[in-house]
């Protein structure tokens, strides 16, 4: 084990962790542009295959790619440095807010700070989904498969259809001459817990865990199902506010478990509540490591993975084309947006961080006038 790696490793996603706002897009692209084109710990095509092969498995995405990076760069101490290094300042900070609302009883007054930030991280999310597009684009076929998945995830198809249909009507498309087929299996469990205790709390954020495919934002579904409606842990009003702190704070917006693990049962059941939410990517990506080579030497599912990872920056391209229209609440945010974006095309090499810091004090300015 080199431990000169796994600290490069821990440290690389620790500030990451500390300016990852924009959700798991804009994580992604911010990723690529450290990994890839700075430090050149892989290739344009092996990050892309990891980007694919994560929307297989259930969790977050993005954190699961820190994972699947540190292990590149520092073997299986550094899955997890990576890992631990990018969710810890979202815990830390979601933790900070949860103590708040738990001694004031409402959210703090931080959305000025946050003005900037969306509309800043846009550059960053189109500049990396057309670098990746570049890359996973290499026949007209995929480039259908590209458009369709844009075009579905506009819809609002859900995502994992959308990534495991794709990728399966690519294989089969691309593979017709030689028969082959494929199949895909899905992970499913189904724990029932009813009494209110930190263990409890770990095996309810397990079990979503464990069953949530697609966009982080599915999350607020699931706990609005189990924790509102079954077991009557929370108020709708207090999951609200959670969602709100899962988008205030950077780094994965599943950290929102962790403000719920605080409301239900103090410290202790935000730290049980985090667990459960991310230790099964750890094991999930831990697997998936060895999958990716055997799914490259094999050509039919190689052309599976190409499908996936063409729908995989379709999916991104519409998330893109969604926040931009989110955000874009006025003629503020679209100036900012159109700042981000020329400063990403014109100035790559540009820190991500600088660019989510400037965005931070232009809006907050803006946000004055």
């Amino acid at each position: 084990m080199d431990l000169q790696k796994v600290k490069e490793v821990f440290f690389v996603f620790l500030k990451l962790g500390c300016i990852a706002f924009g959700g798991p897009a804009a994580h992604i692209a911010m990723m690529e542009k450290e990994v890839v084109e700075k430090r050149k710990w892989m290739s344009h095509q092996y990050f892309l295959d990891m980007v694919g092969a994560t929307n297989l498995i259930p969790g977050p995405n993005s954190t699961q790619m820190t994972m699947h990076v540190g292990h590149v760069r520092a073997g299986w101490a550094g899955l997890i440095a990576g890992g631990v290094g990018f969710i810890f300042p979202a815990v830390v900070f979601t933790l900070l807010l949860a103590m708040l609302y738990g001694t004031y009883g409402e959210v703090p007054a931080i959305a000025p700070l946050f003005y900037g930030i969306k509309p800043a991280v846009v550059g960053i999310i189109l500049n990396a989904t057309y670098k990746l597009g570049k890359k996973a684009v290499k026949t007209w076929q995929l480039a259908v498969i590209g458009v369709i998945s844009l075009a579905a995830s506009m819809f609002g198809i859900d995502e994992f259809l959308v990534i495991i249909g794709l990728g399966v009507m690519g294989a089969l498309g691309m593979n017709f001459a030689h028969n082959r087929s494929l199949n895909s299996i899905l992970p499913l469990l189904g724990i029932k817990t009813l009494i209110l205790s930190n263990t409890s709390i770990f095996w309810v954020f397990f079990k979503i865990a464990m069953v949530l495919f697609g966009s982080g934002y599915v999350l607020i579904a699931y706990m609005d199902a189990e924790l509102v409606e079954k077991l009557g842990w929370l108020t709708k009003p207090q999951l609200l506010d959670a969602i709100a702190m899962g988008q205030f704070t950077p780094g994965p917006v599943l950290t929102t478990a962790t403000f719920v693990g605080y409301q239900l049962n103090g410290i202790s059941g935000a730290l049980y509540a985090s667990l459960g939410m991310f230790l099964p990517s750890f094991f999930l990506v831990g697997l998936l490591v060895k999958i990716i080579p055997w799914l490259r030497k094999s050509k039919a599912l190689s052309y599976f993975l190409d499908s996936v990872n063409v729908a995989a920056v379709g999916i991104m391209a519409a998330v893109t084309l969604k926040i931009g229209y989110d955000v874009g609440e006025d003629w503020k945010a679209w100036m900012l947006m159109a700042l981000s974006i020329i400063v990403a095309f014109k100035f790559p090499k540009v820190s991500s961080i600088w660019v989510i810091l400037g965005g931070a004090v232009i809006g907050y300015g803006l946000m004055m006038i």
